[in-house]
């Protein structure tokens, strides 16, 4: 079964549900370790390109590692969508020190708030993917990029490799230069920003890029405590899972 799909950035297209044949994808420890398993599989299951959106089509395909993750990620869950049905189900922990309860949940994937690619931004993308901003504190100007598929990568990689690193790692990625400050001091620069400057950056990176909502409120039906929570999203989102009980699921 395939459905046609259009994307945050307006990239359109034909996708199926994974096959057996792309377990191996799922369970490929080289793969995982490169952080290529998510290009494999939307490769694998992108059946056909109706409208290329702001990307520019690689012998009449797509080529992933230049895709915005915003892009990529709103495939991957309509892949999975197509792979299972729409309705995601998972659990976690209530919150609450006096619950701690398991919370078992569900979600319509198809019904997730998204975001679309502003045409300004569009722009801003295809002509060299540099965005400006302003930092309160430091005054200093600087332009960024929004990541492609090639940039998880690398990001992956550093934040496994140094996690108690991993703000100063994607600011370092996404900051391309900043006025008044060599190359060789960026990294340096970056570090010495204060919390306020690094949260404005971290806005600035959402408020121009596009993609799906993945925090997400749910409720413990043991002490109606609501709380939010980042969407789970790992290996066994694709793998089929024994279901669950769903009386205290929410829709």
């Amino acid at each position: 079964m395939a459905e046609v799909i259009t994307c945050p950035s307006g990239l359109a297209g034909r996708v199926r549900g994974l096959k057996v044949r792309e377990e191996r994808i799922l369970t490929d420890k080289k793969l995982a370790r490169d952080g290529a398993q998510l290009d494999e599989l939307l490769t694998a299951c992108w059946e056909e390109t109706f409208d290329a959106g702001p990307y520019a089509l690689v012998a009449d395909n797509v080529a992933w590692s230049s895709v915005l993750l915003g892009d990529r990620f709103f495939a991957l869950l309509m892949i999975r969508a197509e792979t299972y049905g729409s309705e995601y189900e998972f659990s976690t922990t209530c919150q609450s020190a006096m619950c701690r309860a398991r919370i078992d949940w569900a979600l319509d994937l198809t019904q997730l708030p998204v975001k679309p690619f502003d045409e300004a931004n569009r722009t801003t993308f295809v002509s060299g993917n540099r965005f400006e901003s302003t930092l309160p504190d430091a005054a200093k100007r600087l332009r960024f990029k929004l990541l492609v598929g090639d940039d998880e990568r690398k990001l992956t990689h550093l934040q496994r490799t140094a996690p108690e690193r991993a703000l100063s790692a994607v600011l370092a990625h996404r900051v391309v230069d900043v006025d008044g400050v060599e190359t060789r001091d960026k990294r340096a620069f970056l570090d010495d920003l204060t919390m306020r400057d690094a949260n404005f950056l971290l806005g600035e990176f959402a408020r121009v890029d596009c993609g799906v909502e993945t925090n997400i409120d749910i409720e413990c039906p043991t002490c109606g405590h609501v709380q939010e929570i980042e969407l789970p999203f790992d290996k066994g989102f694709f793998l089929p899972t024994k279901k669950r009980p769903s009386s205290s699921s929410r829709a």
